[in-house]
């Protein structure tokens, strides 16, 4: 195959990967310029800085969800690994290893314990919604046993350089960005959505089906404890309950970009456009001072509109 010819298969498989996106990026640019209007704060440095660190422990939480919905899974045990995460970092931080010892076990924790789920799932052969959502008790108990109140130790120049005056949280998520274009180069990533798309496909095609789906619930729970260890960072202690609103919300912004619930459906960029869109949202509502229910009350209408517009317009065009 000629280059010119390989250039104009890849484009039309992202234009059709991207293919519904379009009016997400409006939606977002949209509020984006309102938020902007109302807070021109956020076009200075520090600004800038504060937003995406409010940001950026939702856009990990929605990939790590988005990686297992494109397999065709879910997880409802997203909230206590960032939990556990950030207990484990707030605890072992103060040990002999000091903060490289933290990074270890809370990436261990989370890769192993994921990896755990993955494999009770895939070879038991459980629904995922069930074996996570008593995965999410376990987790949360051990977090609570580690640390039963807020507490722990994280030193303060590891949360001036996460949680400082500086975009690093921002230039972090463009470095996971770029690991994961990467990651979808390679076989196993690959396999994520061959397997998410068409399982018995994928299956008779050479993809190890099982051991991708494992995989997937792995990286899904390193994310989620990275991302308690970044909040730890944030407060400056661990918190054995701060991941509790996480797990629906990593569900509604993985909607909102995109991702269907069936597998093989959606992208990582809409995934980050969704947990934007969700977030600039909240800030939004905020400064226009809706009250707390208002805002849970449009965020429900619009996470609906956000499913419901689409498959409307597709039925739409079926019946033409």
């Amino acid at each position: 195959m000629s280059t010119s010819s390989s250039s104009r298969l890849y484009g039309s498989i992202q234009l059709r990967r991207n293919r519904g996106l379009a009016g997400l990026y409006l939606v977002v640019a949209a509020f984006l310029i309102l938020y902007a209007l109302l807070f021109p704060g956020i076009l200075s440095i520090g600004g800038f800085s504060k937003f995406t660190q409010n940001w950026f422990p939702l856009a990990l939480v929605t990939m790590a969800q988005a990686l297992l919905m494109l397999n065709g899974g879910i997880t409802l045990a997203i909230g206590p690994l960032v939990s556990l995460g950030a207990v484990i970092a707030a605890t072992t931080m103060e040990g002999a290893l000091g903060v490289p010892g933290g990074i270890l076990a809370a990436s261990l924790a989370g890769l192993s314990i994921g990896a755990v789920i993955g494999a009770i799932v895939t070879y038991l052969r459980l629904p995922a919604i069930i074996v996570t959502l008593a995965g999410s008790f376990i987790i949360g108990g051990v977090a609570l046993i580690l640390l039963p109140r807020p507490g722990g130790f994280i030193p303060d120049w590891l949360s001036t350089v996460l949680a400082g005056h500086t975009p690093v949280a921002f230039l972090l998520l463009i470095v996971i960005l770029a690991l994961w274009k990467a990651f979808l180069a390679t076989p196993l990533g690959l396999g994520i959505y061959a397997a998410g798309d068409n399982p018995v496909g994928a299956f008779r095609s050479g993809v190890p089906v099982e051991r991708v789906k494992v995989a997937a619930f792995a990286l899904s729970g390193l994310l989620a404890a990275l991302t308690g260890l970044f909040v730890a960072a944030q407060t400056g202690s661990g918190d054995p309950v701060i991941g509790t609103p996480f797990t629906l919300n990593s569900i509604a912004a993985a909607v909102l970009g995109g991702v269907g619930f069936l597998g093989g459906k959606g992208t990582m960029r809409g995934t980050i456009c969704g947990s934007l869109l969700l977030s600039v949202m909240i800030n939004v509502m905020f400064f226009l001072g809706f009250p707390p229910v208002a805002q849970y009350v449009a965020q429900g209408l619009i996470i609906v509109g956000a499913i419901a517009v689409p498959e409307l317009l597709g039925q739409w065009r079926a019946r033409r």
